[in-house]
């Protein structure tokens, strides 16, 4: 019997808490192979807020892109080559390209990205529609009229 680690799903899904969704594309090697880099957090802000935060270290807003297309988020970073000031003799900051995604759950926004100290935050809202919220039914008494009890009649058959 083999165990299951959900956890590399925890990593890359926002805003819902069912993860069975994710089984199909647990098998591939992407799911499998989860990159390293950048690293990044996900946070909880409230009931309905989240915030992704990923550390890009010398990118700039012109080397990031960001797209949201059928629940999937995607960041994107890829560095314009620099002139060398002179010879690197220790390369410690990594400056490759990358792309990371997260899987968002329905009804969950990107409301804006910023970028400062090096980290980018994508605050993320779910907004779900008012037809899909849940609602409260009254039960009713059993009573035709108001104040007198239904009469139900048996007829012979």
């Amino acid at each position: 019997m083999r165990t299951f680690d959900p956890t590399p799903l925890y990593r890359s899904t926002v805003g819902f808490d069912r993860l069975f969704s994710l089984l199909d594309q647990f098998g591939t090697a992407e799911a499998q192979a989860a990159p390293g880099y950048p690293p990044y957090n996900i946070e909880r802000l409230g009931e309905n807020e989240y915030r992704i935060s990923v550390a890009v270290a010398g990118f700039g807003e012109s080397d990031l892109n960001i797209e949201v297309k059928e629940n999937a988020l995607t960041v994107t970073g890829n560095k314009k080559a620099e002139e060398s000031r002179g010879e690197v003799l220790h390369q410690g900051i990594a400056s490759r390209a990358f792309e990371r995604r997260f899987q968002l759950a329905d009804y969950v926004q990107v409301k804006g990205a910023s970028l400062e100290n090096g980290l980018l935050h994508i605050e993320l809202v779910r907004e779900v529609p008012e037809a899909k919220k849940p609602r409260t039914i009254q039960i009713g008494s059993g009573q035709a009229e108001a104040g007198r009890p239904q009469v139900i009649e048996n007829k012979a058959a």
